[in-house]
């Protein structure tokens, strides 16, 4: 058999890794593998009836050329954040202008199965998150066989305990943050970090827990600057180098507020977060008076190679996605549960909403991370 193998949406440290595990176990097996450029994108973007369009998009995946690829973060296969079922008429591709005419959004799902066909592949295995692998789902429901992936510094794929990139995130969180102490205390400041998460907190909750940070707000619960201002005041004055310090999910809302927002939405509908720490940080000096560092950790996060457990955890994903092909599985979506390996159903990633279970975790009165009770819990909260 021939695959493809593509990565969607942000990069995370470990996706290099999980598709050389890949190349590696099927072309052990006797099969050939196709990396495809730039995700969704590539295939929307493919002409199958013009060698140079698929050469462009699409490469041949070798033991020889993936050999030292897990050496580095991000994906040398390239991302997009496309989604073929929603394409604008704008962003339709001039050689299929004429199949879809006006503003759409047109459904290029039947081009990207003619494009993967033409070019013998016979099944898919997309390496992303939510959105990502929502299309994986609807190439699925197609009729196209997908094993899918899930990576997202956020966690928050639903099916999974652990997606690819969050760990990761949070060491590099953590280490940026003891790294900021030393400014914060040298200057007895107040220091506002504001850290990636859309909808789901999670890196702002484990990595404020992990690196002792005075408070977190995080994107599941509004938060009231004036009670936040007033409780860093109080770690400030409590603090023997005199100075506190929070992060800030940058999905983050003001009880009275929305999440802060930029530019036009993308093909998921999703438009570019980032600056509730900044709003925050002015907020609390007009309150408090007191001198403010703001840190936007943001691409930080999901730079550079995997930490040891991402690294373990993107070659076995690798090697069950692989495995599943190999035995002529496919609608399956590999996972952790309960510690645990296994695979889930594809469309088990749009059941539900994967967010911070705030009962059980976080103090929503004092803004900080609650985790108690610790028997019973998964690894990763």
């Amino acid at each position: 058999m021939r695959f493809g193998i593509l990565t969607g949406g942000g990069d995370v440290p470990g996706l290099n890794p999980c598709i050389k595990a890949v190349v590696y176990r099927l072309t052990e097996a006797g099969h050939e593998v196709t990396g495809i450029r730039r995700g969704w994108g590539g295939l929307t973007a493919t002409d199958p009836d013009d060698t140079e369009s698929v050469m462009m998009h699409l490469m041949p995946l070798t033991r020889g050329n993936v050999r030292t690829v897990d050496r580095s973060g991000g994906t040398f296969l390239h991302s997009s954040r496309t989604n073929p079922s929603k394409v604008k008429g704008d962003k339709v591709p001039a050689f299929l202008a004429d199949q879809y005419p006006g503003e759409g959004p047109h459904d290029l799902t039947p081009h990207v199965i003619r494009v993967l066909e033409s070019q013998g592949i016979e099944a898919l295995i997309p390496i992303g998150g939510d959105d990502t692998l929502s299309y994986g789902l609807h190439l699925h429901n197609a009729g196209f066989p997908v094993i899918a992936i899930p990576k997202t510094m956020d966690n928050d794929v639903y099916g999974t305990d652990y997606a690819l990139g969050f760990s990761t995130a949070v060491t590099r969180g953590v280490q940026f943050i003891h790294n900021l102490r030393t400014s914060a205390g040298s200057h007895e400041r107040i220091a506002v970090v504001e850290l990636f998460g859309r909808y789901s907190g999670d890196t702002s909750l484990i990595t404020a827990y992990l690196s002792g940070v005075d408070r977190a707000i995080i994107s599941e619960v509004p938060f009231d600057v004036d009670r936040l201002a007033q409780l860093l005041l109080e770690d400030k004055a409590s603090n023997p180098s005199s100075y506190s310090m929070v992060t800030i999910s940058e999905g983050a809302r003001l009880a009275d507020g929305d999440m802060v927002l930029r530019g036009e939405a993308d093909a998921y509908g999703h438009r570019k977060l980032g600056g509730i720490g900044a709003l925050t940080a002015e907020l609390i000096k007009e309150r408090t008076g007191q001198d403010m560092i703001y840190q936007q950790v943001g691409y930080l996060m999901r730079s550079g190679a995997p930490d040891s457990l991402d690294l373990m955890v993107a070659t076995n994903y690798g090697v069950m996605a692989a495995d599943l092909g190999i035995e002529g599985q496919s609608g399956r979506m590999v996972a952790l549960q309960g510690g645990k390996y296994t695979h889930v159903p594809i469309s088990i990633t749009g059941e539900g909403l994967k967010r911070v279970d705030v009962d059980e975790l976080y103090d929503v009165e004092t803004y900080r991370p609650k985790v108690r009770a610790m028997l019973g819990k998964p690894m990763f909260l």
